[in-house]
């Protein structure tokens, strides 16, 4: 169903139409949920490219794909990668929503918990 829609919107509007790009996001947490971690980051890496076009680096719908990003690299053990795709997307959610947005308090809570994958005791826990 995704990739019908992906190919109608595509048609319809074009492949970095922000609707087209939705669907490419969606598409990323579907191959996430069914293991494939290349497709998975693919699809997300095209929608992050075309939302950072579309509406800027700092929009929170380019903010959603870049934490999609942050938990697909921490799933891959790519925990450098992960780390900068978390606080990518906090210094955002902070900017645009504040530090006690469910969003931004979703992305602490992800960074904590990468840090203590990693050890990082402290830091985790503040």
């Amino acid at each position: 169903m995704y990739r019908r829609a992906l190919e109608g919107k595509e048609k319809a509007w074009g492949p970095e139409h922000t609707s087209t790009l939705s669907t490419v996001n969606n598409l990323g947490l579907l191959y996430v949920d069914q293991g494939k971690m290349a497709e998975a980051e693919a699809m997300y890496r095209r929608a992050l490219e075309g939302y950072e076009k579309a509406w800027g680096p700092e929009h929170t719908s380019t903010l959603d794909t870049v934490h999609n990003l942050g938990i697909l690299y921490r799933n891959q053990g790519k925990m450098a990668e992960a780390e900068a795709m978390f606080r990518r997307a906090l210094e955002g959610y902070e900017k645009a929503w504040g530090p006690e947005h469910t969003a931004t308090l979703g992305t602490v809570n992800n960074l904590g918990s990468l840090y203590a994958d990693q050890g990082k005791m402290a830091e985790a826990e503040a």
